[in-house]
């Protein structure tokens, strides 16, 4: 083949890819690596088998401006095109081995793939598969950083709270008072004042005092840091049960929400004779209630006086108290709307015959009861009338009501009125229904010895029922320092934001109970 014929076929493997817009089969790279090592041999040996004229390689689409492909200006295309590819290869080869991905170089030149597409993939390599640059400089914790945390765990400890990784320091510092860390405070602060020790707990109090608002000082930070990690412990601990049964919502701000409207279902499939027409569908839609936030909260005081008289137990003990009664409080608001039975978002009461959700008469945990409520929570509708499924998930019991559910639940056979043993259709709930035994009721119906009631609850993906919203999530009560006029201590208000909504009382069955009371009297 003469040089003229070897860069022709190089020209004709070039222009069949470009009018096919891909890159090079490794076939046709391995012909034209080829004859490109055959040209090369020829140029060095100055044979010119194909004319002076001849050019050195080939390139699809150059030479455009006089029309021949096989004359001076298509040479110089060729040759140009050549002379980029050899640089494009030689850079992509560059980059991946200094970037460790020797694995990818053959892919980025048989792809065609770009310089700039190639650095784009190193960069984002390095950003995910590689590790950071160590320099051997490191920040640590300064001494004071340290000191606020051991002397926040050692509070904690010191009233009794469990922490699972006390700083180091912590226990040393255990048999502190709060004098003896006031003063390790204002010399960390660099007060100026001498004789610190000397001082009583009066007028050291007066000098932590006028670091109230220093964003630096050592000592509201410590303190605030300690009531923010007991009123957390205090919050997580709380035994409450109305999230057992509720949802959890969120809302952005204390406006009035008309929240949404759903969609009624579409009109069932019509018959349409021969030659007749389709009827035109109008679906419904309905509102579904409001919903809108309020604010609770109460405010406590670290006194003069507790810390003259030590009384560690106003940032420990009290935090924690306080963050349990928000919960605690959120779970009475919830039983008493089941108790007391209020009009909801329709204008009727929740629990009622309109809205077929309540027995007619008040019993015990029997089998026939059971029965009653699971087949009034199966047989409602929706608000357009179609049938829905809504499954038993929770039944919410007064306390000492829960020994009557564990029997009637967790026995496979049941005695007859004929005195026979017979199959506990009940049995098969054991695992599906959970049983919530809550206190509450019994303290809002008057204790023992009084009627209490009872309610079956359906699973919360099949129906809603009561919501609980809170400002954009936050469940966690909000706790800030503050300053009281008139008042002699640090002061903190603790403080969060919730709402409680009835979104459909179909979730939900009303038994009205009998009395409740002990099996023996007590004294």
């Amino acid at each position: 083949m003469t040089r003229e014929q070897m860069l022709a076929r190089q020209n004709e493997i070039l222009q069949a890819a470009r009018a096919e817009s891909r890159a090079m089969t490794a076939e046709e790279r391995a012909e034209f690596d080829t004859l490109q090592r055959s040209i090369e041999a020829l140029d060095r040996t100055g044979a010119t088998a194909g004319g002076e004229g001849s050019s050195r390689g080939a390139a699809a689409g150059e030479g455009e401006g006089n029309g021949d492909e096989g004359g001076e200006g298509n040479g110089d295309g060729a040759r140009s095109a050549v002379e980029n590819e050899r640089a494009r290869i030689r850079q992509i080869e560059e980059m991946c081995r200094d970037f460790g991905m020797n694995e990818q170089v053959r892919g980025f030149i048989d792809n065609g793939t770009t310089v700039e597409q190639v650095r784009a993939a190193v960069i984002e390599h390095m950003r995910q598969a590689s590790a950071p640059v160590h320099t051997g400089v490191s920040v640590g914790d300064s001494a004071e950083d340290k000191f606020r945390r051991a002397a926040v765990d050692s509070l904690l400890l010191k009233a009794g709270l469990q922490i699972e990784n006390p700083a180091d320091g912590a226990r040393q510092m255990i048999g502190m008072r709060m004098r003896d860390l006031a003063i390790e405070c204002l010399q960390m602060d660099g007060t100026n004042e001498r004789g610190l020790n000397r001082r009583n707990s009066d007028e050291l109090y007066s000098l932590l005092s006028r670091g109230f608002y220093n964003p630096e000082a050592a000592f509201p930070a410590i303190l605030d840091q300690t009531i923010e990690k007991a009123y957390r412990e205090g919050h997580k601990k709380v035994a409450v049960t109305f999230d057992r049964f509720t949802k959890k919502g969120s809302l952005p701000d204390f406006k009035t929400h008309d929240n949404y409207y759903v969609a009624g279902p579409v009109g069932e499939f019509l018959e349409v004779p021969e030659n007749g027409e389709l009827k035109h569908d109008v679906f419904t839609d309905d509102k579904l209630p409001q919903r809108k936030l309020k604010t609770y909260g109460r405010q406590f005081t670290l006194s003069r006086k507790a810390f003259i008289d030590d009384d560690i137990s106003l940032v420990t003990s009290l935090p924690a108290r306080y963050a349990a009664a928000a919960r605690k409080t959120i779970n009475k608001q919830v039983f008493q709307i089941l108790v007391n039975n209020p009009a909801i978002y329709d204008g009727t009461a929740l629990f009622g015959s309109n809205h077929k959700n309540l027995l007619k008469t008040g019993t015990g945990v029997t089998q026939a009861a059971m029965q009653t409520m699971i087949m009034a929570l199966a047989n409602q509708k929706d608000q357009f009338g179609e049938a829905i499924i809504i499954n038993p998930a929770q039944i919410v019991v007064p306390s000492g009501m829960k020994f009557d559910m564990y029997t009637l639940f967790n026995s496979p056979t049941i005695n007859t009125t004929d005195n026979t043993q017979a199959v506990n259709p009940l049995y098969q709930y054991r695992d599906q229904i959970e049983v919530v035994e809550d206190p509450t009721i019994n303290a809002l119906c008057g204790g023992m010895g009084n009627v209490m009631p009872w309610w079956l609850f359906g699973a919360a993906g099949d129906c809603d029922g009561i919501e609980v919203d809170y400002l954009n999530g936050q469940e966690i009560p909000n706790i800030r320092r503050m300053e009281a006029p008139g008042q002699l201590g640090f002061v903190w208000d603790i403080f969060l934001d919730w709402g409680i909504s009835v979104m459909d009382y179909r979730g939900m069955v009303k038994n009205p109970g009998v009395k409740v009371e002990t099996k023996l009297e007590l004294a």
